[in-house]
């Protein structure tokens, strides 16, 4: 072998050894998701087992998500966790990925009652797993409430001028719709409310606003705002109980006597996701009953996969309502599809844009 020989045979070699080492290059698996849901307690053992890195990036709402999906983002994330309220649009919308079950040995073991919903079904295919579900509490300051608001109303009462926040979300114009009783006497009416029903609801969150010191947009925002005895009482998340009673602070949560609205998040894979087969794996280990128990641990909301309570204590059992599922739920309205969920954003954009 002569030296031009020797010198392409190296540079071939060089090339090759170049190729494998990309080819080795560490997978990693986008999501975007609600806060808690990408916690190291738990994606760790995932990341290790499967040699790949998962990089989260947190939602503040349903229409957060709705937007970056539909203005061209799709393909930067591979796995989503949209809640009940616009997981049938993203279904029907070619956004997602239609599921094989078969990969998902797990599916079996979730509780019947959220996947036989229909939200995630269409054309005979399932686009998405329940992975948590819970409400949209009241939660206070235990130093200015001794006993638990009994009622939403509370948010209304002029002794708490500029103490009380409230999430920037719908969710806050379905409660305003329960205030005035039109989730009476079926609560599906608070996601097909009328234009005069909205006109209503408006007229009632425009007299809350001058209550509202401040309307969070985040999880972590929300704490702060408690922390810093900036409010005493705002609609929030169990995840919110959880930190603050971590942290040491007086926090309370309850369901008032209207009940409340809830949700039910599911897992996806984007239709543009590269990464199909790796984001099937993180589905499944998403929904085994000992990764939902660590998920629970950080986010104090109900997994959807009941076999978790084999790994909880009896007080976390019940501190779950794992052991009275059926009338908790009762007390819970989860988001649905929002037929006229332009008018409502509308509505909602309105009440935030007026002095």
């Amino acid at each position: 072998m002569n030296w031009r020989q020797k010198s392409r045979f190296t540079s071939l070699l060089l090339a090759l050894l170049l190729l494998g080492s990309c080819s080795k290059k560490t997978p990693t698996l986008n999501l975007l998701v609600w806060e808690g849901y990408a916690d190291p307690s738990f994606v760790s053992a995932f990341e290790e087992a499967n040699h790949c890195k998962v990089s989260a990036s947190y939602m503040g709402s349903s229409d957060e998500l709705m937007a970056k999906l539909r203005g061209g983002s799709a393909g930067n994330y591979d796995v989503i966790s949209p809640s009940s309220d616009v997981a049938t649009s993203i279904a029907t919308s070619n956004l997602a990925a239609p599921l094989d079950l078969t990969k998902l040995p797990s599916y079996s073991q979730l509780s019947s009652q959220l996947t036989t919903l229909p939200l995630v079904r269409t054309t005979g295919q399932v686009y998405g797993v329940p992975f948590m579900w819970g409400p949209d509490p009241i939660i206070y300051d235990t130093a200015s409430f001794p006993q638990p608001p009994d009622s939403w109303n509370i948010m209304w009462d002029p002794k708490y001028k500029g103490k009380i926040s409230v999430w920037d979300d719908l969710s806050t114009v379905y409660m305003a719709a329960q205030v005035l009783g039109y989730d009476k006497p079926d609560p599906s009416q608070l996601y097909n409310l009328s234009d005069q029903q909205l006109d209503a609801v408006k007229k009632k969150l425009l007299e809350l606003k001058p209550q509202i010191r401040k309307m969070w947009s985040t999880g972590g925002e929300l704490t702060n705002l408690f922390q810093s005895h900036e409010i005493v009482i705002a609609m929030g998340w169990p995840l919110n109980t959880a930190d603050l009673k971590k942290s040491g602070f007086p926090v309370g949560e309850t369901i008032p006597k209207e009940n409340t609205t809830g949700w039910i998040d599911h897992l996806m894979i984007t239709a543009g996701s590269e990464n199909k087969e790796l984001a099937q794996k993180f589905l499944e280990y998403m929904i085994e009953a000992k990764t939902q128990k660590l998920v629970t641990d950080k986010t104090h909301y109900v997994p959807a996969n009941p076999q978790a309570a084999q790994f909880m204590t009896q007080d976390e059992v019940t501190t779950l309502h794992l052991d009275d599922v059926d009338n908790y739920q009762k007390r819970i309205y989860f988001w649905q599809n929002v037929p006229r969920r332009a008018k409502y954003t509308e509505i909602w954009n309105d009440i935030k844009a007026t002095q």
